[in-house]
């Protein structure tokens, strides 16, 4: 993987990670494992009660899958920052993919650095996740 990543340059694409449809199931065992039992995720009935047709999936769920997208391209050792914004609510039933791309190469603290930008799309073409993250190269 190392000399793969010392080839990287501006414009190259992650291979995108695509998941399985956001259902239930994924929301409770993704509550138990973070600690994150907020109700708006897990009862309808409270989701109903905030205004919301049904429970939606953590942020923090997302940012997980990005953080599986870079880890499949590059060691978790060489991850240096990593941080995005929420851009809307990621309903049960949507398709997230997980995508990345190289927007610049850069020496940061000595380190030849890839900066990352990512997202996570639903089917729809709706981003509900952008962030970046700063990759040393090698």
């Amino acid at each position: 993987m190392s000399n793969a990543l010392q080839n990287v340059k501006v414009g190259d694409r992650l291979p995108e990670l695509t998941l399985p449809a956001v259902n239930r199931t994924t929301l409770a065992l993704f509550g138990c494992a973070s600690g994150d039992l907020n109700p708006i995720h897990l009862d309808i009935d409270f989701a109903r009660k905030a205004g919301m047709p049904d429970v939606f999936a953590h942020g923090m769920l997302s940012m997980a899958w990005l953080g599986r997208l870079l880890t499949r391209w590059a060691p978790q050792s060489r991850l240096r920052s990593f941080g995005v914004r929420f851009q809307g609510i990621t309903h049960l039933g949507h398709i997230i993919t997980c995508q990345g791309r190289v927007t610049e190469i850069a020496e940061v603290n000595g380190e030849r650095c890839a900066r990352v930008e990512v997202a996570t799309v639903n089917q729809y073409g709706q981003i509900k996740i952008v962030g970046d993250a700063l990759v040393a190269l090698g």
